[in-house]
């Protein structure tokens, strides 16, 4: 398949990445948009979501990522994070890389997304051009018209998607069946033993992290609550 035939839509905001000039230099068809959701799309049903390695850290300590990836998967049937960089930068980031890498485990493990490493914005470039030419991609709309959830709808599933072992699925499944946010908090691990597929082994390691007092709690506090 020739490269000009090759089509691929990128977000206006990965011009000063220099991925764009990348594609353009190799004979790419490119469209720049202002995406809603991620940054390429290399084929109808295909969307990448490029992050460099402290773009990705900073993601999971503000918890935009699991709202991404809820998205993502709301609206393609095949997205895929792509993780720029050395990941050595890791320990200079953070004092716990186990922070990063357990995220990076419920990308994979409960929002079923594929995490690829690349080292450098022309790898980068590279793996892009291979996942255009794997599609039909030079057929078909490639933008459709994506339902965008509101801020509250938004914000409630990324508060959900923090606790233990929840990911989009079971965040969803949790407001069907509860309401509210801070009825899931106050349900007994009993009631939340019953979300569909939940079970009560996470139900329990739900309630333990719920209900564990912070290390964070001042003495003074503590006093004040023991004398009530």
């Amino acid at each position: 398949m020739k490269l000009e035939n090759l089509r691929i839509v990128v977000d206006e905001r990965e011009r000063k990445s220099g991925i764009p000039d990348l594609l353009k230099s190799i004979g790419l068809n490119l469209e720049m948009k202002t995406l809603p959701i991620g940054d390429y799309i290399v084929a109808p049903e295909t969307v990448v979501e490029r992050k460099s390695i402290r773009d990705l850290m900073a993601s999971v300590f503000d918890g935009r990522l699991f709202d991404q990836c809820s998205r993502l998967k709301e609206h393609f049937e095949h997205p895929i994070v792509l993780m720029e960089g050395n990941v050595d930068e890791i320990e200079e980031i953070t004092e716990n890389p186990l922070i990063f890498y357990g995220a990076l485990s419920s990308v994979v493990l409960d929002f079923k997304i594929p995490v690829i490493p690349t080292p450098s914005a022309s790898h980068t470039a590279k793996l892009l051009v291979s996942m255009c030419s794997k599609k039909e991609s030079h057929k078909g709309p490639y933008l459709k018209k994506i339902k965008k959830s509101s801020d509250l709808e938004r914000q409630q599933l990324s508060v959900l998607c923090s606790l233990p072992g929840i990911g989009e699925k079971f965040a969803f499944r949790m407001l069907e069946k509860f309401g509210t946010p801070l009825k899931v908090f106050s349900a007994t691990t009993a009631e939340l033993g019953k979300v569909e597929g939940l079970g009560e082994t996470r139900a329990k390691k739900i309630k333990k992290m719920l209900d564990s007092k912070s290390k964070f709690l001042k003495k003074s506090n503590q006093k004040t609550l023991h004398d009530v």
